[in-house]
């Protein structure tokens, strides 16, 4: 695709995203709002700081919730494995990956994210595998989470940091961020909850997590595909996975292709399919990686999907923890 159709579809995939999150708006402010005293009574995310003994920890592994994690058997390496670095769990991957065997007994530095401020990821915390490891598990989450969600994981025993995840688009004093970050400081945290860019959703937001504040130099990703596979149903791919909600799109046309390009991973020697939000989501991470600082080390080990570029390193999984074993 020809540079300057690249930057009006990036514009327009901007535009597009912009739209879906003003119109959240009225949900952040009230789940930010039922929040609140919680937020006041509990934990910052700037409090966790992981170790191994006394020893910071150089290492993290994310765990996205993408098919290669199950196709690659990925959990399940990982469980048998000897790393003693941080989990970073999504909320939506957490009930598989301690059904594989991944569980903070294992990986005491264990950490699952949420940001979503919608009821869906409720049923992430709902499973009796969650209830038998939650007071093991440290949790991060954004202000705007729906405080169901919040509810759910703090019955399971999971103890809640907080953070505040940029989302809006307002300057100054309209702001979101900005009017949310004032009245956190009013009570307890005086000097304010730490802050990341999602790239809107959970999976970048774990990477952000997983070196800003948990302060590890080396990140790498499972599960973090950001698209979706040539094998997928086609319903599946022009409706981002919500198939009860159908849109009727020929595959071979011209407009398919447009929304729905064709991706090829050098690294990993697969093609990769993004409807337009995996677009959006992949464009953000993958430029959010290229800007993050020198002492950053990003290690894709999702074997598949459409991550990579400067200043990224694809690796299978199994190669990443000889590394760590070494």
């Amino acid at each position: 695709m020809p540079t300057e159709n690249k930057k009006k579809m990036k514009i327009s995939l901007e535009t597009i995203m912009e739209k879906i999150q003003c119109a959240s708006y009225d949900d952040w402010v009230k789940n930010f709002a039922l929040n609140l005293t919680n937020i006041w009574n509990e934990s910052s995310a700037a409090e966790l700081t992981p170790t191994n003994g006394k020893t910071k920890l150089k290492s993290a592994i994310v765990i996205g919730r993408g098919p290669s994690v199950k196709k690659k058997g990925h959990l399940e390496m990982l469980a048998k494995s000897n790393f003693n670095g941080a989990i970073v769990c999504c909320d939506g991957a957490l009930i598989n990956t301690l059904k594989a065997g991944v569980t903070p007994e294992r990986f005491p530095n264990f950490y699952v994210v949420s940001i979503d401020p919608y009821s869906p990821a409720m049923k992430f915390y709902d499973d009796k595998i969650v209830d038998q490891y939650g007071d093991k598990i440290k949790g991060i989450f954004s202000i705007i989470v729906k405080p169901t969600t919040v509810e759910n994981a703090r019955k399971s025993g999971i103890k809640i940091h907080w953070l505040h995840s940029l989302f809006d688009y307002e300057e100054g004093k309209k702001s979101f961020n900005q009017i949310s970050a004032s009245m956190v400081r009013i009570k307890n945290h005086h000097d304010g909850l730490p802050a990341i860019q999602t790239g809107g959703n959970v999976g970048t937001s774990s990477w952000f997590i997983a070196w800003r504040i948990l302060k590890c130099p080396t990140v790498a990703l499972i599960g973090i595909n950001h698209g979706w596979n040539e094998d997928d149903p086609w319903e599946m791919v022009t409706t981002h996975g919500y198939t009860t909600k159908p849109v009727k799109i020929d595959k071979e046309s011209l407009m398919a292709q447009k929304l729905f390009p064709k991706i090829y991973n050098p690294d990993f020697n697969c093609n990769c399919i993004l409807d337009p939000i995996f677009q959006y989501y992949s464009n953000a991470f993958i430029e959010f990686i290229s800007r993050s600082p020198s002492w950053v080390n990003t290690i894709n080990a999702t074997e598949g999907g459409c991550i990579f570029g400067d200043k990224i390193t694809c690796l299978t999984l199994a190669e990443f923890l000889n590394i760590k074993r070494q």
